[in-house]
């Protein structure tokens, strides 16, 4: 179905009104000499105003430091795509090619790929460059009906309701398992559409002193797990500019996966540890998942689906989304209009797609090609990871003021819950005190008219 960006907007003004109340795969140091002289050449030679010719800044994803890789996914794509367009591409890099950096040097990017859930607010809107590109998508009848509904509300619900963005990739959440722990201790594999009640009694089996081996059962980060939580539920209140961390889901969020590490043996460690062999099963990212196979070549792992809440059986978590925006002083925001939707047809997806990316496409072809260029990957259960659906991150009434809560959330749990084995209650009242206070912070700071850390 065909559903233009102004319709998007309206279903999620529709939504508001019933409402009540590790990564990137780094570079060697010649490598990055390379990606940083050709950058600072970049930065030090774009004028926004030069016809046929674009900059292009990426953020996130972290990989494309790696010049080479952003060549091969993308770059070479678009040199023979738009022939007659000189492209220019720079990383994001600490220090010298920060966003600071660039508008200090009156370098603005026509193209800005960066993480939605916070840098729409964090960087883009901070600097001025947010720029809505509704009419754009009308004025060339895109079709974002063919994109993760997930992906585009996370850049409709970041703009105010606009659209400052749309959705390039996600940094998507799997289930991984070693096979060989499975075998050894006679249990089944997890499969797509397990529970949370039945991921526990895994947990439970798996976790065993064997000699000198102590064998995990399950990990992952809390604090990723609830920021990108399968229920929806919000962190901030959706009329008003306060916190919601006290609410009753957010109880059972984080009783849910408390009770994991209650477990005698399965201590809460850092996912990581899953490419040494002695962790049943992991959540973290599909980029994460990749880097463990390349560390341990001996591991036999394979994939699966997250698993799900009864109230939400279809839902894994709220995609963690990086998207494309056109800045507001781009001189040339029809071609970067005409090179995002090019990224975004079926072509370039099938191509992102072969490479690893978990691409906005929810075309089958597109999916089923996930992973095939990847040697990593080939045998695995990649088709697992399209399942179930993105949960929808929750929608919030424009205007209001935006933090980025992932620290209050972790506070649940280093020190609240980990060190100090608060009772969940009071971890949660503590943690909405601090989203509170920096709630109002913010809103100080942008009464002044300067940039608050909280964002």
């Amino acid at each position: 179905m065909k559903i233009n960006v102004l319709g998007a907007v309206a279903i999620s003004c529709m939504m508001l009104a019933g409402c009540t109340g590790d990564g990137g795969t780094g570079g060697g140091e010649q490598e990055q000499a390379a990606s940083t002289a050709q950058s600072s050449s970049a930065v030090q030679g774009h004028s926004p105003s030069n016809e046929n010719e674009l900059l292009i800044y990426t953020v996130w994803p972290q990989y494309y430091i790696k010049e080479d890789v952003w060549q091969q996914q993308v770059g070479q794509y678009l040199t023979k795509k738009f022939p007659g367009v000189v492209f220019k591409h720079i990383q994001w890099d600490n220090p010298g090619r920060q966003f600071k950096d660039l508008i200090a040097a009156g370098t603005i990017p026509d193209i800005i790929i960066d993480d939605s859930a916070r840098n729409t607010y964090r960087e883009i809107r901070r600097y001025g460059l947010e720029y809505d590109m509704s009419e754009l998508v009308k004025k060339y009848n895109f079709d974002t009906g063919t994109l993760n509904p997930g992906m585009l509300q996370q850049s409709v619900t970041s703009s105010d309701g606009k659209l400052y963005s749309l959705p390039y990739s996600s940094a998507e959440w799997v289930l991984v398992y070693n096979k060989d722990i499975f075998d050894k201790f006679g249990v089944e594999y997890p499969k797509p559409g397990l529970t949370w009640d039945e991921a526990y009694e895994l947990a439970k089996k798996l976790t065993r002193q064997d000699g000198e081996v102590t064998y995990k059962g399950f990990q992952v980060n809390p604090s990723h797990y609830m920021m990108w939580n399968q229920l929806s539920e919000p962190s901030l209140d959706p009329n008003e500019d306060k916190a919601t961390l006290t609410s009753d889901n957010w109880t059972k969020i984080t009783n849910n996966i408390r009770r994991f590490y209650e477990i005698p043996g399965n201590q809460l460690v850092k996912t990581n540890a899953f490419s040494r062999g002695s962790i049943a099963m992991a959540i973290d990212t599909i980029d994460t998942a990749a880097k463990w196979a390349n560390e341990n070549k001996n591991l036999n792992w394979d994939f699966s689906s997250v698993p799900v809440f009864p109230e939400a059986p279809g839902k894994k978590f709220q995609p963690q989304s990086t998207a494309m925006f056109i800045t507001n002083q781009s001189k040339n925001k029809d071609l970067a209009f005409q090179v995002i939707s090019y990224i975004l047809s079926p072509e370039m997806q099938l191509h992102l797609s072969r490479q690893g990316v978990m691409t906005a496409s929810t075309d089958a072809a597109v999916q089923q090609a996930f992973g095939q260029d990847l040697p990593e990957f080939r045998g695995k259960n990649t088709q697992s990871l399209y399942a179930l659906e993105s949960a929808l991150p929750p929608t919030r009434k424009p205007g209001l003021t935006y933090i980025f809560t992932h620290n209050q959330i972790d506070y649940v749990w280093k020190p609240l819950i980990h060190a100090e084995s608060k009772e969940t209650v009071t971890a949660l009242r503590m943690a909405n005190e601090l989203a509170n206070k920096a709630i109002q912070n913010t809103k100080a700071a942008e009464a002044q008219g300067v940039y608050s850390e909280d964002q």
